[in-house]
């Protein structure tokens, strides 16, 4: 059974709009090209490099831009909000250089770096049990007591416009170039990056196939757009992807995505560390695994690049040493 489409979806003009605001703010990511690896490949691979964005992934993007929506006279009361570590950070930075206070619940498995980075930036970090705790009414019982706003980290029409200015920055640059994509392959989660990145292409670059790429252990995104409706994942679901173990898909990236998406690929957690370790040794590029997924579609043979010009994002560099040093290891 399929819902009714909500009536709060963003559009293409609001992520010109996130893209005004964040000018000057945000990082306008390089689009980097692997020439070695694309000898091997026999395509045009492109990587948009959103690791280095401030605090490591596209989430500042996102974050700047729904909490400069907050009006003035809420901002006193603070933010909230739920996150494995990127969007935490993005919170963290974008509150600190609006004069918000945060408060970020956390996953008490999230990478310890996330963890930190997050105090670091000013916020403060609550944890939860991911796999029995209720983190939205955790949060929710702050933001009771406190009155502060929640920023969700996918489904929230702020969130989405401000990540879709990744999908403005990669038609710009592939113009720059004098290309035009045959796909543009983007990691999913919660589905806010690629919902707002595939809004974004289909006003600037109309026609451009754009593909989901989950973890297989939590292809829901994938899974819901065969079957016309949300689909969750199961709870014994575990991936080293911490960046994208939503348990399904929103309300409002799922309604994008069922419109705008060519369709879902999944890949396997060493095909995520393979990809990894080709980021760093081809591009010089630290990548998480949640970030790599896009790449590894590519690396694993899920989409065709032979003979295609084929953007992917790379989508966070945040990442344990320990992590990292398992995947060049491996």
């Amino acid at each position: 059974m399929t819902s009714s489409i909500p009536s709060d979806l963003p559009s293409a003009a609001d992520v010109r709009a996130a893209a005004a605001r964040l000018a000057g703010v945000a990082v306008r990511t390089p689009l980097l090209e692997p020439g070695l690896l694309n000898a091997r490949l026999g395509g045009r691979l492109l990587v948009k490099a959103e690791p280095l964005q401030r605090t490591g992934s596209f989430k500042f993007r996102g974050a700047y831009n729904r909490v400069s929506l907050i009006p003035a006279a809420d901002r006193d009361r603070g933010v909230v909000a739920l996150s494995s570590g990127n969007h935490a950070q993005g919170v963290a930075a974008a509150a600190a250089m609006l004069g918000l206070s945060a408060t970020v619940v956390m996953p008490a498995d999230a990478p310890a770096i996330k963890r930190a980075n997050t105090a670091a930036l000013g916020a403060r970090v609550v944890a939860y049990d991911r796999h029995c705790d209720d983190r939205e009414a955790i949060a929710a019982g702050i933001a009771a007591r406190t009155g502060a706003t929640i920023v969700k980290p996918y489904d929230d029409p702020g969130i989405i416009a401000g990540q879709g200015t990744v999908g403005l920055e990669i038609a710009e640059q592939t113009a720059e170039l004098g290309v035009r994509p045959d796909a543009v392959l983007v990691c999913c989660g919660g589905g806010g990056l690629v919902s707002g990145t595939a809004l974004a292409l289909a006003d600037a670059a109309p026609g451009v196939p754009v593909w989901c790429v989950e973890p297989a252990a939590f292809d829901d995104t994938r899974r819901s757009l065969a079957a016309g409706e949300r689909l969750g994942n199961p709870p014994e679901a575990r991936s080293i992807c911490d960046a994208l173990l939503s348990p399904m898909p929103g309300h409002l990236t799922f309604a994008l995505n069922r419109r705008l998406l060519a369709g879902g690929l999944a890949v396997d957690d060493d095909e995520v560390r393979h990809a990894m370790r080709t980021a760093f040794e081809t591009l010089k590029l630290v990548v998480e695994p949640g970030g790599a997924v896009a790449l590894a579609a590519v690396l694993s043979g899920r989409i065709e690049i032979s003979g295609r010009t084929v953007v992917v994002v790379a989508s966070g560099g945040n990442v344990d040493p320990e992590t990292f040093a398992d995947a060049l290891a491996a």
